[in-house]
């Protein structure tokens, strides 16, 4: 080897590959670039690819180093049958919280290798004198591995030596058949006799408290508890704990805060994002800052520090832990835009740029600039951060994180843990694939994921699959609306739609969440096709963004007669027919008789295609279809046909998952249309 190293080879080649092939190794995540995780107590299931030349047998083991430095017991690893004779698999319990180092040994099994071959030659019909020197090499193989067995097994080891060499037994079975007995292999596999060892890459796991993969969580408003609209009051952190034992009885373990700052007074939003605010509005509680205070401050309207302190202490109390947001943007008042201007993006008239999500405005919120002053951001937005873990916070929801550098949160995220390693961040980030996963991997505890999008069964089936591939890095958080987020089939699918979409969102995945009002059912959006809850300031989240259903609105084209005409539902039942204000769900329409724009649906008919042309008496189908009729094969509850633009079948990668019908039996709810979405994952959230 060190010949290779000095002519060069080993700097365009990499690392020589071991004396016996150790390929594939699992869990790892990107090459060991970052570490898999785990939690304390989980069993975690390790497998690699091990083989060598030839036909001499092979084995392997676990070496687990545990954060302290120390290296556990020997954990042999099972060789896999006759589908992957190359596939060694193990199960290792950690039991502590922190860095642990994994990796796999390989080494050839000499023991097995001997046993092999005098089964196959003693079969064959071979006599004695023509095996007699392999049962010597038997006995000196049992002897040396003798040596390494525990005082209860080596006189197993010993008797079987004896008998390879008596030779007064004539019979090549009676010879072998000790050597070959269940016990005695049993006894090796356990201690094995090992030879040209090798030692395998160090990769790393990362293990958290368990709350990081198990957690109900629960969005809780401490403005809306204890509130009143006349006279108008605020709620506030003590009337807000009186809540507390009420969301400990639903079964949840986590209350989240969405941003608990002063809210900024320029440019204040009102109700659902609009630009006139009351005297009694106080804004959106991610526009973050006043002069009252910025990131680390508390709203004068929900109490002190020692208000929220012990809202803390009371959730503790009841077994439960606060997770506070944690939204890097800040409203044009807060101390940050007149003490820091560097922070933000100017034009060029000097002004600084607010958020935008065209057509949509946010003069409320000024997004931060990571370039400018990097190190000068990282300082304070740690300083931040360890502010709230000092009042007891261990948990971090955070706002749009896809929209910061990754670069930033990798190594804010390891900062953090290296001196407080209880403290987890969840990944509000509803965007592109490969962000969500590099954020998993770049520390993330936890991630939203696309759940709210996925209403069919196929859909939960073949999104289950994914997830579990990435479960070394991504761990999901089954959100089963946000604020902004009010999927058509919760919007149609009445309380039935409800309780399914909880139920799967806690049975598919260990961690999941509600938004505060989902258990009264509050289904009515912003407007018609809108997916934003209708709600005030006063009560919750009232300004943001409103996204339009994750199918592609089809309101773009123009009769022959000149009428406005939606290439999805037929001529367009709005008296203002425009792309945004079309009430029509965003779903293909099946006959079931007439409805009031905004008003509830009839009793569904299963259509049939003589009666499909009818523009005012169609419902929303869950399928997309081709042509101008409805086919059975597109009822709502089953599979598109193939001449639909939805995506493939799913595969059977992966885990095998299944569930049950996702739609209610009461009310048959609008279905997203494939793709699930994609332009509106990546417009979802507050801008920032």
């Amino acid at each position: 080897m060190e010949a290779y190293r000095r002519r060069g080879v080993l700097g365009r080649v990499g690392a020589v590959i071991g004396r016996i092939v150790i390929a594939d190794v699992l869990p790892v995540v990107s090459c060991g670039q970052w570490p898999a995780k785990a939690v304390v107590g989980e069993v975690v299931p390790v497998s690699a690819t091990v083989f060598r030349e030839g036909h001499d047998r092979v084995g392997a083991n676990v070496v687990m180093i545990a954060p302290d430095g120390h290296a556990g017991s020997f954990v042999r690893m099972r060789q896999g049958g006759p589908d992957a004779p190359y596939r060694f698999e193990a199960e290792v319990v950690v039991d502590a919280q922190g860095t642990w180092q994994l990796r796999i040994e390989a080494w050839a099994d000499p023991v097995a290798t001997w046993q092999h071959a005098v089964s196959v030659k003693a079969e064959a019909g071979q006599q004695l004198p023509e095996m007699a020197v392999d049962l010597e090499d038997g006995a000196l193989l049992l002897e040396r591995a003798a040596e390494g067995l525990s005082a209860e097994h080596r006189p197993a080891a010993q008797h079987a030596v004896a008998v390879l060499r008596n030779v007064r037994l004539t019979d090549v079975h009676d010879r072998i058949a000790p050597a070959l007995s269940q016990a005695l292999t049993d006894a090796l596999a356990a201690t094995p006799l090992r030879e040209l060892v090798t030692a395998g890459q160090t990769y790393r796991l990362t293990v958290d408290r368990r709350a990081a993969l198990f957690s109900s969580w629960y969005e809780l408003f401490p403005r809306s508890e204890g509130a009143s609209l006349d006279p108008p009051r605020s709620g506030t952190f003590r009337t807000a704990a009186e809540r507390l034992p009420a969301v400990r009885d639903m079964g949840f373990d986590v209350v989240y805060l969405p941003p608990i700052h002063p809210i900024g007074e320029v440019n204040r939003k009102g109700p659902n994002n609009t630009l006139t605010p009351g005297p009694d509005d106080p804004g959106s509680p991610w526009a973050i800052g006043s002069r009252e205070g910025g990131h680390d401050a508390v709203h004068p309207d929900l109490g002190t520090i020692d208000d929220f302190d012990a809202f803390v202490a009371r959730a503790g109390e009841l077994g439960m832990e606060v997770a506070l947001d944690l939204a890097m943007q800040c409203a044009p008042d807060h101390p940050w835009a007149t003490e820091h201007p560097e922070w933000f993006t100017t034009k060029s008239d000097g002004s600084i740029v607010y958020a935008e999500n065209p057509p949509k405005k946010y003069q409320d919120i000024y997004p931060l600039n990571f370039d400018n002053d990097p190190e000068g951001i990282y300082a304070e937005i740690l300083r931040v951060v360890r502010h709230w873990t000092a009042h007891g916070v261990r948990l971090f929801r955070v706002d749009n994180p896809h929209t910061k550098p990754v670069q930033f949160w990798e190594r804010l995220i390891a900062e953090i843990r290296e001196d407080e390693p209880d403290v987890l961040f969840l990944a509000e980030a509803f965007t592109r694939a490969p962000m969500m996963h590099t954020l998993g991997r770049v520390g993330f505890t936890q991630s939203y994921t696309y759940f709210t999008w996925r209403t069919a069964k196929w859909e939960l089936e073949e999104y289950g699959r994914e997830l579990v591939d990435a479960a070394w890095h991504m761990r999901p958080n089954f959100f089963v609306n946000t604020p902004d987020i009010l999927h058509a089939y919760l919007q149609y699918g009445g309380p039935p739609a409800f309780k399914i979409r909880a139920v799967l969102a806690s049975m598919l995945s260990p961690a999941w969440g509600v938004y505060a009002g989902y258990e009264k059912y509050e289904h009515v959006a912003v407007r018609p096709g809108s997916t934003w809850t209708r709600r005030s300031t006063s009560t919750g989240p009232g300004t943001g963004p409103t996204h339009r259903s994750p199918a592609t609105w089809g309101c773009s084209t123009t009769s022959a007669a000149g009428t406005r005409h939606c290439s999805r539902c037929g001529p367009c039942a709005s008296t203002t027919p425009t792309r945004s204000s079309c009430w029509c769900s965003p779903s293909e329409w099946c006959r079931r008789g007439p409805r009031t724009p905004g008003g509830p649906w009839p009793t569904p008919s299963r259509p049939t295609p003589s009666s499909s042309s009818s523009t005012s008496t169609r419902m929303p189908c869950a399928r997309p279809r081709s042509g101008s009729t409805c086919p059975s094969s597109v009822w709502p509850g089953t599979r598109p046909s193939t001449s639909s633009t939805r995506s493939p079948a799913p595969s059977t990668r992966g885990a095998s998952l299944t569930t049950s019908a996702s739609t209610p039996s009461s009310s048959r709810p609008t279905s997203s249309a494939s793709g699930t979405g994609r332009q509106v994952r990546e417009r979802a959230g507050r801008s920032g």
